[in-house]
């Protein structure tokens, strides 16, 4: 399978999820062929600390775990972006031990740890891969490459990771605006204030619409709650069970989406990118927003047509924009119109980073882990279809 040309902008979802494996990849293709196994080889791809070290061979007497966080940094300097690897890789970063070596431990491998960024020919060559766990919550990052689409078990940290923090900086990102903070940004540099524009919004009362009300979006919702908005937000499937998590006013559909948008203050992007989610901000959404509303991305940037977006700013239809992801993040810097405009923050995807590491991708590796030995179903399994 070749991995698709990431030296080329991708453009429109039949661009990006080329690999379209039939309704029942995941139920066909299992990580359990040719066990049993006496010792079970798992490579870390990613740097782990002692502890998580010590955690996962705990699990099992089975397993035997190789840590190679940083082996395979020369790589990826040599088959991703160069914006891609001065953005992911320390600057004297170039690796680990020769190609060889690096082949022999993915040949031995029965499963991999792994993240951001990653070998490209991952699937071709490690031929006893069973299960790939994604430490991130998202899988679209693994778009590029031959794991996509494979007849490799993906699994992803969905619903685990820092989702605290990225609620609190979609929370800044709406006071940023709400409050007129760009307007100091901008006074600031112009060594003179105006201070008739800044227009100070009250937040209590106000609509905030959380798109993707899944881990993240739920603290989010719960976030805007507490400075007294009325949260509304929407899923792929609007959820049946009652009562309705805390701090929301109602959750519905994907379908409920453009009803929401016109009484909604605040809109918060933060569902999964998806071929149905594929600039799904476009002129239309943007034209069913509340005028005068703030954005806010914490999602992927793929979700929202920058062309779309570009064009609602030009017409004074938006009151700010607060980005953590743009398109193209991982090889070129944001679009200059979006980046140049004094209503856009945009910020280079760290809104997980916080002085607390609270990811929990370990705790699902080894709860799923556990799974695995016991031939159990596994949390979080990749679809290729569905894109999540």
């Amino acid at each position: 399978m070749t991995p698709p040309d990431f030296h080329m902008p991708l453009r429109g979802a039949s661009a990006i999820w080329r690999h379209e494996p039939a309704p029942d990849t995941v139920q066909r293709h299992s990580p359990y062929r040719n066990l049993p196994l006496q010792t079970l080889n798992i490579l870390s791809l990613q740097r782990i600390t002692p502890a998580d070290h010590a955690r996962i061979e705990a699990v099992d007497p089975a397993v035997r775990l190789t840590d190679a966080g940083g082996w395979f940094d020369g790589e990826y300097r040599e088959t991703w972006p160069a914006f891609s690897a001065t953005r992911y890789l320390a600057p004297d970063a170039m690796g680990r031990g020769s190609r060889s070596d690096r082949d022999k431990l993915l040949a031995e491998a029965d499963i991999v740890l792994g993240g951001f960024p990653f070998p490209l020919d991952l699937r071709a060559r490690a031929p006893r891969l069973r299960w790939f766990h994604q430490r991130p919550a998202g899988a679209s990052n693994l778009l590029r490459g031959d794991l996509w689409g494979s007849d490799v078990v993906v699994t992803t940290s969905r619903g685990s990771a820092n989702g605290l923090a990225i609620a609190e900086f979609a929370v800044a990102g709406i006071l940023h605006f709400a409050k007129g903070l760009h307007c100091a940004v901008a006074d600031q540099r112009a060594g003179a204030f105006t201070p008739r524009t800044y227009r100070p919004w009250l937040l209590e009362g106000k609509t905030a619409c959380v798109v993707g009300a899944g881990g993240i979006g739920l603290e989010v919702g719960r976030l805007c709650a507490a400075l007294g908005l009325r949260v509304i937000g929407t899923r792929r499937h609007a959820p049946s069970e009652r009562p309705l998590p805390p701090g929301f006013a109602e959750i519905g559909g994907a379908g409920d989406l453009d009803r929401f948008l016109p009484e909604s203050d605040v809109v918060a992007i933060c569902c999964q990118w998806t071929p149905e989610t594929n600039r799904l901000f476009n002129h239309a959404r943007f034209a069913a927003m509340k005028p005068g509303g703030v954005l806010v991305n914490v999602a992927r940037g793929e979700i929202v047509d920058e062309d779309a977006l570009a064009d609602a700013l030009a017409r004074d239809h938006l009151r700010g924009v607060a980005l953590d992801v743009y398109v193209g993040e991982f090889e070129r810097p944001p679009d200059p119109r979006l980046w140049a405009d004094p209503k856009v923050l945009i910020t280079p995807h760290v809104s997980a980073a916080s002085d607390q590491d609270r990811h929990g991708g370990i705790d699902v590796f080894c709860d799923n882990l556990r799974a695995y030995l016991d031939k159990q179903p596994l949390r979080n399994v990749v679809d290729w279809a569905r894109g999540y």
